[in-house]
Order: C-alpha cells, then structure tokens, then sequence
C-alpha cells in the first residue's frame, strides 16, 4: 500500500525543518507544558490542602509513577518510531501493524504490570523512601493509580502514536484534555469534598479515562490515515521485538530513573539525621524535581516533535534532513533549560513558595535550588541528543547515553559526596553528574555524526 504525496506523513519528508519542528514540537510542547501545570498545581492542592507530608508523600511516589510510565514508554516510543520510519518506505500497512501491537501490548503490559504491583505496594513504597508517617498517604494515591493502568498505558501509546503519524495537534488535544478534566477535578476532590490524596488520584484517573476516549476514537475512526485494522496483525513478534529495542532506551531511562530518586530520597533521608528532617528534605526534592521536570518536559515535547520527522527522513535516506533537525533541536532544547536555570538562580523561594508556606521546607528547597541546577542549561542538549540516536533506531547508544546522566554517574557520586557535605553533597551530585552525561554525549554525537554521513549521505535520495 503506497503512501500518498498528499496525504498527512507525507509533508516529513518535503516541507521546511524548521516549519515542520514547530507544526510537530509547538502541539506536543503545549501538552508537556500543560502536564507539566497540572504536575506542578496538583502538588499545590496537596501540599497546601493536604499538608507538607503530603508533598513527601508524592516524592515517594515519584519512583513508583515513573515505573508506570517506563512500562507505557517501552512499548509506545518504539511503536511510535517504527511507524514513523515504515511511513518514510511509503509502507502504511506495516504502519497499522505496528498501531495494532501497540494497543495489545499496553493491554497487556498494564495488566501484568499494575497486577503485581499491587500485590507487593507496601514493601514497594517503604523500599522507594516511606516512612511511617507517609507511607498512608502514599497508598492511597498509588492504589488509585494502579487500578486504573489499563486506561493509562492506553492513552500513552496511542496519544504517541497519533502524533507519529501525523496528526500532532489532535495529540496535543487528547493531552488538553487529560489535563483540563484533573485540574478542574482536583480542588472539588481535595478541598471541597475532603478526600486529601484519595482525591488527587481520582482527579488523576478522571483526566486520563477522557483522553482515553479520544484516542481510542480517533484510532477507531476510518476517517484517520491510520486506523485499527481488523485483518491487520495484533501479535507480531518482529514488531514487538523491534519496538522493545527501541523502547528499551526511553524504558530504560524511566527505570533508572526510579532506582536514582529511591538513591535520592534514601540519601536525603540518611544525610539529615532523623526522620522529621529527613522527611523535609525528600519533600523539598519533591519541589524541587516538580520544577526540573517542568522544563525537562518542554525539551521532552522538543524531541516528540522532532521524533516523526527524524524517523521519517531517515527511513527516506534524506541525510541532511536528519542533521538539520538535530542542529535545531540541540539550540531549542539548550534554551529552554537555560531559562529553566535562570528562574532557579533568581527566584528560589518564590517557586518554592507556590508549593508550600512552611519555612523549614523552603529554606532547604533554598539550598538546594542552587547546586541541583547548577549544570541544567547542558541537559536539555544531553537530551536532544540521546533521543536523536533512539528516533533513527540506534537504542543502543541512546541507554547508554541515558544511562550516564541517571545512573553510572549519578550514583558514584552519591556514594561519595553526602558523606563529606551531608544534603549539600547530595544537590551536588545531580549537577556534577549533569555535567559528566553532558560532555560524554557531546563527544559521542560528534565522533557518530561523522560515521553515519559517510554511511547514509545520499544526496541522490534527496
């Protein structure tokens, strides 16, 4: 089944870079920008509604909820970048094998997954940080969560998969959506009718179960470019082994970085002494990682956007589509945490402030604003480049690349640092390990980017 030159995908690999990164970025950047809102205002409503344990209680759960989404991203980034480059080969019925799969293996994933879980969430949550005094809080927003995967990885993998073939701004909608629905939830529950954290996860589970539908109905639809197909393939084992290979550096990252904030909290909570001020700093990482991932998630909608396009044209063997899609993407994603940086260093106690009124929290989310960010500025690069390796189906350098920011930097330096400066040696570690990740993939995409023009460069194909 050939591609049409008119159809959606098509324009990959014919209109401007730079036109086609903002049609494809700007949508997802607006969805990450208002996930990131809610993330950042549904903390507000816990922490000043619930309490400044409540905050140390999401800190805990951080590990827990990226574990959710690692098991989501395994399946729908992989998907996502073979239906890319299957499009770019003009082979749209591999395309909707690969939407097929996809939707099975979340299914499943989530079942598995979420079941398990379940079973052993107590002994999970003392292992991520909980103490006596968190550990109720935690559960009750967890149980909520896990009953509800199904929904979740659903809409994951499809809401990557529509953008990947060509509908971003329908992408970006599903994820309006999703947010709209918890923040205009989460207040009724929290404050109104009084279900503290219990509430926060309902809103939670209200905002995906819309999204869910919405993408459920556009891959429903005919009317879509690509769609269920009944007599396409649901289970096909050299599908899921290629989209496990190339999910497994996104699914890789969101693992370690579970096992880093588990590292993060154990040291905060290890480096203060006691258990009252040990709970403070893990809830002042938690105001902490809330603002970083903020940004982090802007340069995560930098590189959704550039994800299709890379896909496609190197599917296409249109080389230096690919290099100009990547120089763009390393100036935008080296902005947005440059300003990221910035707001740190001039309004550290104002950000804090918008999480919590008690002193104690934000004089130690003061301290650590400092050192944690120190480095940012380089890791919206470090990003861009260890997904452009992921996007043009190399996962190998992208887990290593991922890797070295998350673990085989990071946690060295935790076993090292807290024990000479305590908590200050902790914040310390994050951007010393930023600085590290960030020169080994400057290296590497420099010495790689020689290798593949010789390799692919092909001005014949283009």
């Amino acid at each position: 089944m050939a591609l049409k030159r008119n159809s959606n995908p098509a324009t990959l690999g014919t209109l401007p870079i730079g036109k086609l990164l903002v049609q494809y970025s700007v949508p997802a950047i607006i969805a990450m920008v208002a996930t990131s809102v809610y993330n950042i205002i549904d903390s507000i409503f816990i922490g000043r509604g619930v309490g400044p344990l409540a905050l140390t209680a999401l800190a805990v759960n951080l590990p827990l909820m990226n574990l959710v989404i690692a098991f989501a991203t395994l399946v729908s980034v992989g998907g996502a970048t073979i239906s890319s480059i299957f499009l770019g080969q003009q082979n749209v019925k591999r395309a909707t094998d690969v939407v097929n799969n996809v939707m099975t293996m979340c299914l499943v994933h989530s079942v598995v997954f979420g079941g398990i879980t379940m079973f052993f969430l107590d002994e999970i949550l003392e292992l991520f940080g909980a103490t006596p005094e968190t550990l109720p809080l935690a559960r009750e927003f967890m149980e909520i969560v896990l009953y509800t995967t199904p929904l979740a990885y659903v809409f994951i993998g499809m809401n990557n998969l529509m953008r990947s073939t060509g509908y971003p701004a329908k992408a970006m909608i599903s994820a309006l959506i999703s947010v709209v629905v918890n923040v205009i939830l989460a207040p009724i529950f929290i404050f109104k009718l009084d279900m503290g954290m219990r509430g926060a996860a309902l809103a939670t589970v209200g905002g995906q179960f819309c999204g869910f539908i919405w993408v459920l109905t556009h891959f429903l639809s005919k009317k879509s470019f690509v769609h269920f197909r009944r007599d396409n393939k649901w289970f096909s084992w050299s599908i899921i082994k290629r989209m496990y290979g190339i999910g497994l550096s996104p699914f890789l990252m969101n693992v370690t970085s579970c096992f880093v904030v588990v590292f993060l909290n154990k040291a905060l909570l290890s480096a203060s002494g006691d258990s009252i001020d040990g709970n403070m700093a893990v809830g002042a990482y938690g105001i902490l990682n809330r603002v970083g991932m903020f940004f982090v998630m802007l340069v995560f909608g930098i590189t959704q956007g550039m994800q299709p396009i890379l896909g496609y044209n190197f599917g296409a063997m249109k080389w230096s589509r690919v290099k100009t899609t990547l120089k763009l993407g390393i100036l935008a994603g080296f902005c947005i945490t440059l300003v990221g940086w910035t707001l740190t260093e001039l309004l550290p106690d104002k950000l804090s402030g918008m999480f919590t009124t008690d002193e104690t929290l934000i004089s130690i989310a003061r301290d650590g604003f400092r050192l944690f960010f120190i480095c940012f500025p380089l890791v919206g690069v470090q990003i861009i480049i260890t997904n452009f390796f992921q996007s043009i189906g190399k996962p190998a350098l992208s887990i290593f690349l991922s890797l070295t920011r998350q673990l085989i930097f990071l946690l060295p330096l935790l076993a090292v640092l807290p024990r000479y400066y305590g908590v200050t040696g902790v914040w310390a570690s994050v951007g010393c390990s930023d600085f590290l990740a960030f020169a080994l993939a400057l290296v590497t995409i420099l010495v790689m980017m020689k290798r593949l023009s010789k390799k692919y460069n092909n001005p014949a194909a283009e």
